[in-house]
């Protein structure tokens, strides 16, 4: 059972095993207080970090019919499931939405998929940049005429993918407390990703936007929002859109105002793209830091994720607990009925079946008898 305390006490979800943006999710129904419970496969796997905190691990040999009447006896009693692989392989493995609905209609299937369970590209293979590279996000990020860069996999997997998938879980909760039915979430990253591009479309249909980089306010067109280099070889990330914000990083910088010219004159972006290059290029980063530090010129250090998590403005605020060897991001979003973690324990590949089996309503015997046919492999 789930020891951390949050709004999802009581809410029990099975992982099947993945990467990415599912085993995520199941971290931020964890954190919530969701007793998660990840179906582990035997065989090589990564070991688990940060998103395998706060839930528990069985690990099942799903080719073996008694692991599969295992998982069903599990699903039994469970709120959630959320499984990651390509279209129609759980109904394969007799664990897919009809053959878990059988046994417990009010569960929640959430599917997380690149394409989507349907149309044509929806049993091809794909990550996060392809997904990103047919939403338009991917065109949007990088210097004008050079290849795209692809930002991490922040964009596709865990915003187009994780978090549409837990929205759409904790929609299902919510209606199922008003009409007792369960669900299936279909999940797909490149639909999330699509709604992340409401913004776009919108400036786009106010003529607000343009397809090529760097020719619009948010892409690093504007010179007043992008990065600088600064004398030590950091930068600083400059984001004064607004004229009361742009007044007070022009009140801080050594420049002649009068050369500059106005904020949104695009015919001197370019000029002014450079005399801003200059500027920075002049002190470190740290002495940038100490001139706007709690100013509202919206100008902040570009940091690492090593000096982030000591950084006063994180620090003060527990942003990131160091415990062991792991930098772990603070619960989020915080909740005012649940208390800051200082530890988090992360789960042991396979170590839960007993307490997992038992809870299912399985026998010390029928246990030991999964265990010595394999079904259950004990790591």
């Amino acid at each position: 059972m789930s020891t951390r305390k949050g709004p999802l006490n009581g809410i029990k979800v099975i992982e099947l095993a993945g990467i990415g943006p599912g085993p995520y999710a199941g971290q931020l129904l964890a954190d919530m207080g969701a007793d998660v419970i990840v179906v582990d496969r035997p065989g090589p796997a990564l070991p688990k970090a940060v998103d395998g905190r706060g839930k528990r691990s069985i690990m099942l040999d799903l080719k073996k019919p008694e692991a599969v009447e295992a998982l069903l006896k599990m699903v039994a009693s469970a709120d959630v499931l959320i499984e990651g692989l390509r279209p129609g392989v759980t109904e394969r493995m007799g664990v897919g939405p009809e053959a878990c609905h059988a046994v417990n209609p009010k569960l929640i299937y959430g599917r997380m998929t690149g394409w989507g369970q349907t149309g044509p590209w929806s049993q091809m293979a794909g990550h996060d940049i392809n997904y990103i590279s047919m939403t338009g996000v991917l065109n949007t990020i990088g210097k004008a005429g050079q290849p795209p860069v692809p930002p991490l996999n922040m964009v596709g997997d865990f915003g187009g993918g994780t978090m549409f998938l837990v929205t759409g879980i904790l929609a299902a909760l919510v209606e199922r407390a008003t009409t007792g039915k369960g669900n299936i979430v279909d999940a797909a990253i490149i639909d999330g990703t699509h709604s992340l591009m409401s913004f776009v479309h919108g400036m786009a249909g106010l003529g607000q936007w343009r397809t090529n980089r760097e020719g619009n306010l948010l892409d690093g067109g504007a010179p007043f929002y992008r990065c600088y280099g600064t004398s030590d070889g950091k930068f600083m990330a400059v984001g004064c859109i607004e004229p009361q914000f742009f007044a007070a990083m022009m009140e801080r910088l050594p420049i002649d105002k009068e050369a500059y010219g106005g904020q949104h004159d695009q015919s001197k972006w370019a000029q002014q793209h450079k005399m801003l290059e200059d500027v920075f290029a002049s002190k470190t980063r740290d002495e940038w830091e100490a001139i706007f530090a709690l100013t509202d010129a919206c100008v902040t250090p570009v940091l690492d994720y090593v000096e982030a998590a000591s950084h006063p403005a994180n620090a003060e605020r527990k942003a990131v607990v160091k415990d062991g060897k792991w930098l772990h991001p603070q619960i989020a979003p915080r909740l005012s009925s649940q208390t800051r973690a200082d530890s988090f324990t992360i789960a042991s590949r396979g170590g839960d079946y007993t307490d997992v089996l038992a809870e299912a309503g399985l026998a010390a015997a029928d246990i030991e008898t999964l265990v010595s046919r394999g079904a259950v492999v004990t790591g």
